[in-house]
Protein backbone atom coordinates (compact mmCIF):
# COMPACT_ATOMS: atom_id res chain seq x y z
CA UNK A 1 0.00 0.00 0.00
CA UNK A 2 1.36 3.40 -0.92
CA UNK A 3 0.04 6.96 -0.96
CA UNK A 4 -1.83 9.01 -1.89
CA UNK A 5 -4.45 6.63 -0.46
CA UNK A 6 -7.51 8.30 -2.03
CA UNK A 7 -6.16 8.49 -5.57
CA UNK A 8 -4.96 4.89 -5.39
CA UNK A 9 -8.38 3.77 -4.15
CA UNK A 10 -7.26 2.57 -0.71
CA UNK A 11 -9.85 4.80 0.97
CA UNK A 12 -13.20 6.10 -0.26
CA UNK A 13 -14.67 9.59 -0.30
CA UNK A 14 -16.32 9.19 3.12
CA UNK A 15 -13.06 8.04 4.75
CA UNK A 16 -11.15 10.90 3.11
CA UNK A 17 -13.58 13.40 4.66
CA UNK A 18 -13.09 11.79 8.09
CA UNK A 19 -9.31 12.04 7.67
CA UNK A 20 -9.69 15.71 6.68
CA UNK A 21 -11.83 16.41 9.77
CA UNK A 22 -9.40 14.69 12.14
CA UNK A 23 -6.38 16.44 10.62
CA UNK A 24 -8.17 19.81 10.71
CA UNK A 25 -9.14 19.44 14.37
CA UNK A 26 -5.61 18.34 15.26
CA UNK A 27 -4.13 21.26 13.35
CA UNK A 28 -6.36 23.73 15.18
CA UNK A 29 -5.58 22.11 18.54
CA UNK A 30 -1.83 22.38 18.08
CA UNK A 31 -2.09 25.95 16.81
CA UNK A 32 -3.96 26.89 19.97
CA UNK A 33 -1.54 24.99 22.21
CA UNK A 34 1.33 26.88 20.57
CA UNK A 35 -0.36 30.16 21.47
CA UNK A 36 -1.25 31.07 17.89
CA UNK A 37 -4.84 31.85 18.79
CA UNK A 38 -3.62 35.17 20.19
CA UNK A 39 -3.50 38.18 17.87
CA UNK A 40 -0.87 39.76 20.13
CA UNK A 41 1.48 36.82 19.67
CA UNK A 42 0.88 36.71 15.92
CA UNK A 43 1.38 40.46 15.47
CA UNK A 44 4.57 40.33 17.56
CA UNK A 45 6.43 38.62 14.69
CA UNK A 46 6.05 41.76 12.57
CA UNK A 47 7.70 43.76 15.35
CA UNK A 48 10.49 41.23 15.82
CA UNK A 49 9.55 40.60 19.45
CA UNK A 50 8.29 37.01 19.15
CA UNK A 51 9.14 34.83 16.14
CA UNK A 52 7.17 31.77 17.30
CA UNK A 53 4.91 31.81 14.23
CA UNK A 54 7.84 31.86 11.82
CA UNK A 55 9.66 29.10 13.71
CA UNK A 56 6.62 26.86 14.04
CA UNK A 57 5.41 27.16 10.46
CA UNK A 58 8.89 26.80 8.96
CA UNK A 59 9.47 23.73 11.16
CA UNK A 60 6.18 22.21 9.95
CA UNK A 61 7.03 22.93 6.30
CA UNK A 62 10.55 21.50 6.52
CA UNK A 63 9.39 18.43 8.47
CA UNK A 64 6.67 17.69 5.90
CA UNK A 65 9.11 18.28 3.03
CA UNK A 66 11.73 15.91 4.44
CA UNK A 67 9.11 13.30 5.27
CA UNK A 68 7.57 13.39 1.80
CA UNK A 69 11.02 13.27 0.17
CA UNK A 70 11.99 10.07 2.00
CA UNK A 71 8.54 8.48 1.62
CA UNK A 72 8.77 9.07 -2.13
CA UNK A 73 12.34 7.79 -2.26
CA UNK A 74 11.35 4.51 -0.56
CA UNK A 75 8.22 4.11 -2.70
CA UNK A 76 5.74 4.68 0.10
CA UNK A 77 4.34 7.93 -1.36
CA UNK A 78 4.12 8.66 -5.07
CA UNK A 79 4.63 12.41 -5.29
CA UNK A 80 3.72 12.35 -8.98
CA UNK A 81 0.12 11.78 -7.87
CA UNK A 82 0.04 14.56 -5.26
CA UNK A 83 -2.00 17.55 -6.41
CA UNK A 84 -0.13 20.84 -6.72
CA UNK A 85 -1.91 24.16 -6.96
CA UNK A 86 -0.99 25.68 -10.34
CA UNK A 87 1.11 28.83 -10.23
CA UNK A 88 -0.35 32.06 -11.59
CA UNK A 89 2.43 34.51 -10.79
CA UNK A 90 0.82 37.96 -10.97
CA UNK A 91 -2.52 37.23 -9.24
CA UNK A 92 -0.82 35.14 -6.55
CA UNK A 93 1.70 37.90 -5.84
CA UNK A 94 -1.16 40.39 -5.46
CA UNK A 95 -3.09 37.88 -3.36
CA UNK A 96 -0.05 37.38 -1.12
CA UNK A 97 0.24 41.14 -0.66
CA UNK A 98 -3.45 41.44 0.28
CA UNK A 99 -3.08 38.47 2.62
CA UNK A 100 -0.04 40.03 4.31
CA UNK A 101 -1.71 43.40 4.79
CA UNK A 102 -4.80 41.70 6.21
CA UNK A 103 -2.61 39.63 8.53
CA UNK A 104 -0.91 42.75 9.90
CA UNK A 105 -4.14 44.72 10.31
CA UNK A 106 -6.30 41.91 11.69
CA UNK A 107 -3.61 40.06 13.60
CA UNK A 108 -4.70 36.66 12.23
CA UNK A 109 -4.34 34.46 9.19
CA UNK A 110 -7.40 32.41 8.11
CA UNK A 111 -6.43 29.36 10.16
CA UNK A 112 -5.55 31.19 13.34
CA UNK A 113 -8.67 33.37 13.12
CA UNK A 114 -10.77 30.18 13.17
CA UNK A 115 -8.75 28.90 16.14
CA UNK A 116 -9.29 32.18 17.99
CA UNK A 117 -12.99 32.18 17.12
CA UNK A 118 -13.37 28.61 18.39
CA UNK A 119 -12.02 29.71 21.76
CA UNK A 120 -14.56 32.55 21.98
CA UNK A 121 -12.33 35.42 20.90
CA UNK A 122 -14.37 38.34 19.55
CA UNK A 123 -11.56 39.65 17.34
CA UNK A 124 -11.13 36.11 15.99
CA UNK A 125 -14.82 36.02 15.01
CA UNK A 126 -14.55 39.44 13.39
CA UNK A 127 -11.65 38.17 11.28
CA UNK A 128 -13.62 35.06 10.31
CA UNK A 129 -16.56 37.30 9.32
CA UNK A 130 -14.21 39.47 7.26
CA UNK A 131 -12.74 36.39 5.58
CA UNK A 132 -16.16 35.00 4.68
CA UNK A 133 -17.27 38.42 3.43
CA UNK A 134 -14.16 38.64 1.26
CA UNK A 135 -14.88 35.20 -0.21
CA UNK A 136 -18.45 36.24 -0.97
CA UNK A 137 -17.40 39.52 -2.58
CA UNK A 138 -14.73 37.77 -4.66
CA UNK A 139 -17.27 35.20 -5.82
CA UNK A 140 -19.64 37.94 -6.92
CA UNK A 141 -16.91 39.87 -8.71
CA UNK A 142 -15.23 36.81 -10.24
CA UNK A 143 -16.59 37.39 -13.79
CA UNK A 144 -14.83 40.78 -13.77
CA UNK A 145 -11.64 39.34 -12.26
CA UNK A 146 -11.46 36.06 -14.17
CA UNK A 147 -8.99 37.27 -16.80
CA UNK A 148 -6.56 38.56 -14.17
CA UNK A 149 -7.19 35.50 -11.97
CA UNK A 150 -5.90 33.25 -14.76
CA UNK A 151 -3.08 35.57 -15.90
CA UNK A 152 0.63 34.57 -16.07
CA UNK A 153 0.10 30.80 -15.73
CA UNK A 154 3.23 28.75 -14.98
CA UNK A 155 1.65 25.34 -14.39
CA UNK A 156 2.33 23.05 -11.42
CA UNK A 157 5.70 24.55 -10.61
CA UNK A 158 8.07 23.35 -7.89
CA UNK A 159 11.34 24.91 -6.74
CA UNK A 160 13.46 22.00 -7.95
CA UNK A 161 11.81 22.25 -11.39
CA UNK A 162 12.24 26.03 -11.51
CA UNK A 163 15.92 25.95 -10.53
CA UNK A 164 16.52 22.68 -12.41
CA UNK A 165 18.05 20.99 -9.40
CA UNK A 166 17.65 17.40 -8.15
CA UNK A 167 14.94 17.23 -5.47
CA UNK A 168 17.45 15.99 -2.87
CA UNK A 169 19.65 19.03 -3.44
CA UNK A 170 16.67 21.38 -3.13
CA UNK A 171 15.60 19.69 0.13
CA UNK A 172 19.12 20.22 1.51
CA UNK A 173 19.15 23.88 0.41
CA UNK A 174 15.78 24.57 2.05
CA UNK A 175 16.86 22.87 5.29
CA UNK A 176 19.92 25.13 5.35
CA UNK A 177 17.70 28.16 4.67
CA UNK A 178 15.45 27.10 7.55
CA UNK A 179 18.38 26.71 9.95
CA UNK A 180 19.68 30.14 8.90
CA UNK A 181 16.18 31.55 9.43
CA UNK A 182 15.96 30.06 12.93
CA UNK A 183 19.35 31.53 13.81
CA UNK A 184 18.42 34.94 12.39
CA UNK A 185 15.04 35.00 14.15
CA UNK A 186 16.74 34.23 17.45
CA UNK A 187 19.11 37.15 16.90
CA UNK A 188 16.20 39.46 16.06
CA UNK A 189 14.35 38.47 19.24
CA UNK A 190 17.43 38.89 21.42
CA UNK A 191 18.07 42.40 20.10
CA UNK A 192 14.48 43.60 20.67
CA UNK A 193 14.30 45.50 23.98
CA UNK A 194 10.54 45.02 24.51
CA UNK A 195 10.51 41.29 23.83
CA UNK A 196 7.49 40.53 26.00
CA UNK A 197 5.39 43.54 24.99
CA UNK A 198 3.11 41.70 22.59
CA UNK A 199 2.98 38.32 24.29
CA UNK A 200 -0.37 37.07 25.52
Amino acid sequence: MNGPFYINGWIGEEASLIFALVIGVAFGFFLERAGLGSAKKLAAQFYGTDMTVFKMMFTAIVTAMIGLFWLDLFGVMNLELVYLTPTYLAPQLIGGLVFGVGFIIGGYCPGTSCVAGATGSLDGWMNVLGMLSGILIFGELYPLLEEFYNATPMGELTLDDYFQLPSGVMVFVLVMVALAGFWASGKIESKTPSKNEFKS
